[in-house]
């Protein structure tokens, strides 16, 4: 993986952030927090994606395709789990 492939792909799962952080709202640390997901997302996706020899997408040497359900995937899944609050007796 080379430099410039890691700084795109960290734009393209910073924006998906971001804009999923515009979709739902939220404060500065759920903007962070969605940005993080979209990382770890993307990232997962990728080399989940490269072991099973699913490629779809790609753009250079990131399976965009995968990093992107990826993405999307943990984006969900987190936001929901963030929503979890604790109710006190």
């Amino acid at each position: 993986m080379t430099l410039p492939a890691l700084f795109f792909g960290l734009l393209l799962s910073s924006l998906y952030g971001a804009a999923f952080h515009f979709w739902k709202g939220g404060s500065l640390m759920k903007l962070l927090l969605l940005i993080v997901f979209a990382w770890v997302g993307f990232w997962a996706g990728h080399l989940v994606g490269g072991k099973l020899g699913w490629t779809f997408f790609a753009i250079g040497p990131i399976n965009t395709g995968m990093a992107t359900l990826g993405s999307a995937v943990v984006l969900f899944v987190g936001n929901w789990l963030s929503q979890v609050e604790v109710q006190q007796k």
